[in-house]
């Protein structure tokens, strides 16, 4: 996400630049005003004036919405995936990106590696360094600054309830050390005594498993809408399909009964750290 101004948008980037200057292109063309356009599309006249001066990430939502009142020919959808905010964010993840920002529940269940909001910079630097084919410099140093950013969301949303749901054997991988992984257990027990964020451990010895597909992540934005997303080795897939959530969610539910209760992820965290 993109570093923000004064007035509390993101620094433009080309894409969106060019994604604004077509939506306001197809709006003049059907002659409409964006205080007419607004309620159209369900947003307000303030956000659609953001979206086509390029100062605003726009929605799923609103890029189907726009298609449709103004009969874009499938040129805004076609746009859409390959808006950037800012160098360090993998093409198919920016639209996730965008919801993550705006989101009043934000759930994530992962087994490969510690989610990015709750990771340090040592941790993060430790993945980006053995990534193949290997990273330059400046590919670290952007995807490094993108994954730091992120993490501010957990303090700036206060009302955001979050829940994670993390295997146990990430911690004991000891990924760049057992410097490293003491200092980011110490991390994830910090953010786990926060009240909107909920931290549960998922033992190594389980004989029953709801999450055995892989990881996920699901949102609910402010119109109570569900989205997922699922990332693979070089893609990842955002979910919209009411029916495809139900069954995450379901998955997810059984493994917040399956996982260890927050309290007794916190002491087991505790004790993994003293034992480093």
């Amino acid at each position: 996400m993109a570093k923000k101004k004064g007035g509390g948008e993101p620094e433009c980037t080309d894409s969106l630049k060019a994604f604004g200057a077509a939506v306001k292109a197809f709006r003049e063309r059907a002659d409409l005003t964006q205080e007419e356009f607004a309620p159209l599309v369900g947003f307000s006249a303030q956000t659609v004036a953001s979206v086509e001066q390029g100062r605003r990430f726009p929605q799923p939502d609103f890029v189907k919405k726009a298609e449709e009142v103004l009969d874009a020919h499938g040129v805004l959808a076609a746009m859409a995936p390959h808006l950037a905010r800012k160098p360090g964010l993998a093409a198919w993840f920016r639209q996730w990106a965008a919801l993550e920002q705006k989101a009043l529940s934000l759930y994530a269940y992962e087994c490969r590696m510690v989610p990015g909001m709750l990771q340090t910079e040592a941790y993060a630097k430790s993945l980006f360094a053995n990534r193949l084919p290997p990273l330059d410099d400046e590919q670290m140093a952007n995807q490094l600054a993108a994954r730091m950013d992120r993490k501010r969301l957990l303090r700036e949303r206060p009302n955001t309830a979050y829940s994670f749901i993390l295997e146990e054997h990430l911690f004991l991988r000891c990924a760049g050390g057992k410097d490293v992984t003491r200092e980011l257990i110490g991390h994830v027990i910090e953010i786990a005594q926060m009240r909107n964020v909920e931290v549960q451990i998922m033992p190594q010895v389980r004989e029953t498993h709801a999450g055995l597909a892989g990881p996920m992540q699901l949102a609910e934005t402010p119109e109570h809408k569900w989205f997922a997303y699922c990332e693979g080795q070089r893609s990842g897939t955002l979910i919209s399909d009411p029916k495809e959530i139900s069954v995450l969610h379901m998955r997810y539910a059984r493994m917040r009964s399956q996982a260890l209760s927050p309290e007794d992820s916190l002491s087991l965290l505790q004790r993994m750290r003293g034992a480093l």
